[in-house]
């Protein structure tokens, strides 16, 4: 292999690496690992790396034993930070350099990235299950509900007032699965995004005064912004329905009495994703929707963003299916993390491309 493709490999990694020297320095710094640490190649090689980063792990004694036994080591949750951020749980994988003695690889991996790679691939499968199905019973099922919704009504008509409640019953269940199938045609019909640059706090504030009008009328919805927030890169009708949806999650999770939601909108520019044609893709701008509901049941967490999955007695499970596909359309991520009294759906989404004007400035 020659050093020109060496290079173009060490350039294309995916998760941030470093190179530390027999001494304990880092000795080279991969583009994505600048980006990760918010520190340039120049600020961090030829110093010490346990005087540059924070490693909540035994890492003297892990690069020791790489070097002694010449195998791989790899560390799973180790909390990784320069001091000036918060620390990122990652997992570690430390291998030795062959061709460079002493030297040992380190990759970061951290955890919410590895998570979502995994989740993104799992929903365009179910995504295209959903649709299929969504297809099938629009065409098989709805029409006959209608003739049996007809024909309960038509048979009320002469029955006695005491003999009523069987139909009522019938027209009551139709008009149940007949909503069903209509948010399952919603979830298969949904179009491609229609892009532009979209304003996301104008988006989140839509989406919440729609909510105070309505399901959300007994919560109670702070606003958390950073004003600074760039535009994203949306369809602005998609991402209004994707804040809707989760709006709506929260409130009913939260029951009769309400509860708070808190919107949260910062800029993490750490987060990254690898596209189809192995180039990197930024996704600094995060949008959390926090509530301190009862959480989600652990049974069902791993599986929250698959359609039919749903933590509540009569609920559909489409709806965060909905948003994870609408998001993941957008080439964006979302994820969750959830215990009792306090859940966060965490948004993460790509720039708007520059315009000509902000380009010639």
């Amino acid at each position: 292999m020659t050093p020109t493709t060496v290079a173009g490999l060490w350039a294309a990694l995916p998760l941030p690496a470093l190179i530390i020297d027999e001494g304990g320095r880092i000795s080279d710094v991969s583009p994505s690992a600048e980006i990760f640490l918010n520190l340039s190649q120049r600020a961090l090689v030829g110093q010490p790396l346990l005087d540059r980063l924070s490693i909540d792990a035994p890492m003297e004694d892990a690069l020791a034993r790489v070097r002694l036994h010449q195998s791989p080591v790899v560390i799973a949750d180790a909390e990784v930070t320069t001091g000036e951020r918060a620390p990122q749980t990652c997992a570690l994988h430390l291998a030795p350099m062959q061709d460079i003695a002493g030297a040992v690889l380190m990759m970061m991996a951290p955890r919410d990235i590895s998570d979502r790679l995994g989740h993104a691939m799992r929903v365009k499968s179910a995504a295209k299950s959903a649709i299929g199905m969504a297809e099938m019973l629009a065409h098989e099922i709805k029409n006959p509900l209608a003739g049996i919704s007809g024909a309960a009504q038509l048979l009320a008509m002469n029955l006695a007032p005491e003999d009523l409640e069987m139909t009522d019953l019938i027209v009551e269940e139709t008009r149940r699965i007949v909503k069903l199938l209509e948010q399952v045609e919603q979830f298969g019909n949904i179009s491609p995004p229609v892009l532009r640059a979209v304003n996301l706090h104008d988006a989140l504030d839509r989406a919440r005064r729609s909510a105070l009008v309505g399901f959300g009328a007994k919560m109670k919805i702070i606003e958390d912004y950073d004003p600074s927030l760039p535009a994203t890169f949306a369809d602005a009708d998609q991402l209004m329905q994707v804040f809707l949806n989760l709006l709506k999650n929260a409130s009913e999770a939260a029951g009769p009495k309400g509860g708070t939601i808190r919107l949260h909108t910062f800029y993490d520019h750490s987060l990254r994703r690898k596209r189809r044609d192995g180039s990197q893709a930024a996704l600094p701008l995060q949008i959390e929707i926090i509530d301190d509901g009862p959480g989600i049941p652990p049974d069902i967490a791993a599986d929250i963003f698959e359609p039919f999955v749903s933590g509540r007695e009569n609920g559909t499970g489409l709806g965060l299916a909905l948003v994870s596909k609408i998001i993941t359309d957008h080439e964006g991520w979302i994820s969750v993390d959830s215990h009792p009294g306090r859940t966060v759906f965490r948004i993460s989404m790509p720039l708007a491309p520059a315009t000509p004007l902000q380009e010639a400035k």
